[in-house]
Order: structure tokens, then sequence, then C-alpha cells
């Protein structure tokens, strides 16, 4: 099992967007930015949906995600890769409505994307980047 360690997490808290990839279920790629997101658990992103249209249906059709995330300064930076699902209602859901109405409230959350993670790379320059970690 996959595990988002504290680094992972202030990494992610402090990141300007996510880098939301996904594929078909034939494989044809498809990445967006992200601007909304969060750690659930040790072993869950959770991503927010507001502007989503061919990412939902990949998802829907090919769960299998890779998310990226950075931080500027520090320059640190991971890749989760997982299996997603789409909620639009419970905790995650009221989650991503609260997340998106407090830091812009001129726009909706649609649906909650949980990615399970499974695996953890490095995306830190350097000699680990690319490093399976977990």
């Amino acid at each position: 099992m996959a595990k988002i360690t504290e680094e992972m997490k202030q990494v992610v808290a402090k990141t300007k967007g996510f880098a939301l990839a996904t594929a078909t279920k034939d494989g044809d790629p498809h990445v967006i930015p992200v601007a909304f997101g969060k750690v659930l658990s040790e072993d869950k992103l959770l991503l927010v949906n507001v502007f989503m249209k061919k990412t939902v249906e990949n998802i829907k059709a090919n769960p299998k995600v890779a998310v990226s995330v950075w931080d500027m300064e520090s320059l640190k930076g991971y890749e989760f890769k997982g299996n997603a699902r789409i909620e639009t209602s419970g905790k995650a859901f009221d989650d991503s409505v609260n997340m998106v109405k407090s830091m812009m409230p001129q726009l909706s959350a649609k649906a909650a994307v949980i990615v399970k993670v499974d695996s953890i790379c490095v995306r830190t320059p350097g000699p680990d980047a690319g490093k399976q970690i977990s």
C-alpha cells in the first residue's frame, strides 16, 4: 500500500495546482490543471471537479489516473498514481463544495474526485527523480 507521508502532505498543501492525467479506455491521454485539492488520508487524494468534462468521461471508462504536485519554492514534487472515482454526495463532496466556496465563491463544485493512491514517485529534480518510493 502506498503511504502519503507528512512531507508529501506539505507539498500538496503548498502546491499552486495539480496536474491530473487520465486516459480513454483505448489509452488516448488527457491531462488538465486542477486548482482545488487536498490529502484526504494516508492513501487518498481529493481533487475537485469544477469544469471537468472529458476527465469525468475518462475516469468512468478507465479509472487509472496520475496526479502530479510540486512546490515551486523547494522544488519538491511527487506523482501519485491510482484509481479514481467520482462522488456527488457525502462528506468528500461536501468538503469539495466548502473548499471551492471559501476560495472562489463565484465557482461551484460539481463533484469530488477521490484518488486511491497505489504508487508514488519522486518528481523532485535530481538523482532520485522518477524513483518509485511507494
